[in-house]
């Protein structure tokens, strides 16, 4: 089946492939071929994609949306990078300056920003440790 990731910049892989496994809002969900339509949220987290060759490819997302159709996987996201490439320092300083603006008080929206990024980040840095560990295991 075909696999689009996209987000509203660019487009971050396409091609064809035998599994697809990311963070539901409900919990982990794997897609192969042949899947029953479906339409999800994605929460921040990886999506993992095993091609037709057997490569796997590890992205990491700021969450999401997951569409399934017969032959069709769309993951729009708000934001990915390969896991490999993700900057641990960058979602470091990002979690520091959320936490710095929660403390710091503000209004409304600004608090509510802070807590979402804060939130997106952990959630990221997590899922980049959980396939750390993954790739470490298989070694």
């Amino acid at each position: 089946m075909k696999c689009d990731v996209v987000s509203a910049h660019r487009k971050i892989h396409s091609g064809e492939i035998t599994l697809l496994v990311a963070s539901g809002i409900a919990g982990e969900i794997g897609i192969t071929p042949r899947h029953a339509p479906l339409l999800t949220t994605l929460r921040p987290g990886t999506v993992r994609i095993v091609d037709t060759s057997g490569e796997e490819s590890t992205f990491v997302i700021g969450g999401g949306i997951l569409e399934v159709m017969p032959h069709l996987v769309t993951v729009l996201v708000d934001s990915a990078v390969r896991a490999a490439d993700f900057d641990v320092q960058a979602a470091r300083e990002a979690r520091r300056m959320a936490e710095q603006e929660l403390k710091q008080g503000g209004n409304t929206m600004e608090l509510a920003e802070a807590q979402a990024l804060l939130k997106r980040t952990i959630e990221q840095m997590r899922a980049l440790e959980e396939w750390r560990r993954r790739v470490q295991h298989r070694k």
